[in-house]
């Protein structure tokens, strides 16, 4: 199982987070190749940071000039990624418009041609994640995997069997994977994408699909337990509240070390109600993480609900 690139969300501790509970791959959020081609100094300094111990570790890109992925896929192999992963999925109205994303279903030259880019630039494998088209009953995704299989030589695809248009409303059609996996052929591994939020779902997912992988999102939120309950490192039962807790402290540890105590605290913000949630704390007593100002003033906050989390389990 995989964690997906989250938008972001899916920086260097996240992924790290994902294999110590035992993902086998992580991807990180998605990274501008003109960001990188030009060098942006946050876009290196924060999005192409690795890990010495989340390896292997995928960088996804996102663009629409082959050149400028070309050198945005050099970079990033020399900061360390072991593949690159291309972004032809994202159904962001910003992101398409620029002429990358999902907009790369509707034009399977240029997309091939980006992949060959990366490859060229990388030397590293290259994957890529699509969906299944851009419109309800659009399948030009299947057939975009397929040329990039033949034509392009990746190594890898992931599908997301919903259309851009819907986002992530509605149930993905797993059917789609397995009408691409007889299209493929078995010739690359094929991952499945959407849908999981649960370890349960996660198993539906792989069966209906009959992908050789499952690639978890949303899902991983707040519950990187899902990977351990995947690979079998664990039982399906729900973390305690002093393993929630632990979790927790050691993203806020994390992210501080990523950003430093001011921008941490803001950062941190968005993970709080995923693992409050775990522990059934909500209303004043979760609104109060969120009024926090410093990190230490939500340790405080934390340390103070001992107390109350065992009745939250």
């Amino acid at each position: 199982m995989l964690l997906a690139p989250l938008a972001g969300i899916g920086n260097w501790f996240v992924r790290l987070q994902a294999r110590r509970h035992g993902a086998g791959l992580a991807v990180s959020e998605m990274v501008s190749s003109f960001g990188l081609h030009h060098r942006n100094e946050r876009t290196i300094r924060e999005l192409l940071r690795i890990h010495p111990e989340e390896h292997p570790v995928s960088i996804q890109l996102f663009g629409h000039d082959p050149a400028v992925m070309r050198s945005a896929a050099a970079i990033a192999a020399d900061a360390g990624a072991d593949l690159i992963d291309l972004n032809m999925g994202c159904p962001v109205r910003k992101i398409c418009a620029a002429g990358a994303g999902a907009a790369l279903l509707q034009q399977p030259e240029l997309a091939v041609r980006l992949a060959n880019a990366a490859a060229e630039g990388s030397g590293r494998p290259v994957t890529v994640k699509l969906r299944s088209g851009i419109t309800a009953g659009d399948r030009s995704g299947l057939d975009l995997a397929v040329r990039l299989v033949h034509e392009a030589g990746v190594a890898a695809v992931a599908l997301h069997p919903r259309s851009a248009a819907v986002q992530h409303r509605g149930k993905p059609d797993y059917a789609l994977v397995r009408q691409l996996a007889g299209r493929v052929a078995g010739t690359v591994p094929l991952i499945v994408s959407g849908g999981v939020s649960t370890a349960d779902e996660a198993r539906h997912a792989h069966c209906e699909s009959a992908a050789d992988a499952v690639m978890v999102a949303r899902g991983a939120l707040g519950n990187p337990w899902i990977f351990g309950q995947l690979s079998g490192r664990r039982s399906d039962r729900p973390p305690t509240p002093a393993e929630i807790a632990h979790e927790l402290l050691w993203t806020m540890d994390r992210a501080e070390e990523h950003l430093g105590e001011q921008r941490a605290a803001r950062y941190a913000r968005k993970f709080y109600p995923w693992y409050l949630g775990r522990l059934g704390i909500r209303g004043r007593h979760a609104d109060a993480f969120q009024r926090t100002e410093s990190l230490a003033d939500a340790r405080g906050l934390l340390a103070s609900l001992e107390g109350y989390l065992p009745l939250a389990a």
